[in-house]
C-alpha cells in the first residue's frame, strides 16, 4: 500500500463532539487504506494557546504541513464551508497537489448548474472527472472506482 502524506482539512477539531466522533472515523478509513493521515488538530496540540502568537504558530504549522503532504483531503460541509478549510484547498491547490473533496451536506452551495460548491474548489480536480474526487458518504471513500483509491494504490 502507499505511504503517501494526506493532509486532513476539516472543521471538525473545533467541536469536542465533533473531534471524538467524526474525524477517527475519516482517519481509520484513510489509514486503512494507507494515506499517513495529518490532522491539523492533533498535529497543534503541543502548541499553547495562551500565549501570544499561538495562532500564527497554528498558521505556519499547518503551511509547512501542507507543503511537506503529499495530497489534501477537505471536508466541504457548511454553506459556506469553513473559511480555514477552504484557505488550505487554495494553498494545496497554488501547490499542485492532489485534492479530494467530501460532503455529504445535501444544501447547495453554488451559482453553478455543474458544481455542487463554488467552482473555484474544483480547480484542483481534472474537469472530467471530479465525480471521482468528490466524495458524498464515508462510504464512498474506501470505493475502488474513486480517485482516493487510486491514488493511495498508485
Amino acid at each position: 500500500m502507499s505511504n503517501k502524506t494526506l493532509y486532513l482539512a476539516s472543521p471538525y477539531g473545533f467541536s469536542e463532539h465533533w473531534r471524538l466522533k467524526l474525524l477517527p472515523e475519516f482517519i481509520n478509513k484513510l489509514e486503512c487504506m494507507g494515506a499517513n493521515v495529518w490532522e491539523p488538530f492533533a498535529r497543534n496540540s503541543n502548541i499553547d494557546f495562551s500565549t501570544p502568537g499561538w495562532a500564527n504558530k497554528v498558521a505556519c504549522s499547518n503551511l509547512d504541513d501542507l507543503r511537506r503532504s503529499d495530497g489534501l483531503f477537505a471536508i466541504v460541509n457548511g454553506t459556506p464551508p469553513d473559511e480555514g478549510v477552504m484557505v488550505e484547498l487554495g494553498v494545496a491547490i497554488a501547490l499542485g497537489k492532489p485534492t479530494f473533496l467530501f460532503r455529504d451536506d445535501f444544501r447547495k452551495c453554488t451559482d453553478s448548474e455543474e458544481y455542487p460548491l463554488n467552482l473555484m474548489i474544483f480547480l484542483g480536480i481534472p474537469y472530467d472527472s471530479w465525480n471521482d474526487y468528490y466524495y458524498r458518504s464515508t462510504a464512498e471513500i474506501e470505493s475502488k472506482e474513486k480517485a482516493i483509491y487510486k491514488w493511495l494504490s498508485s
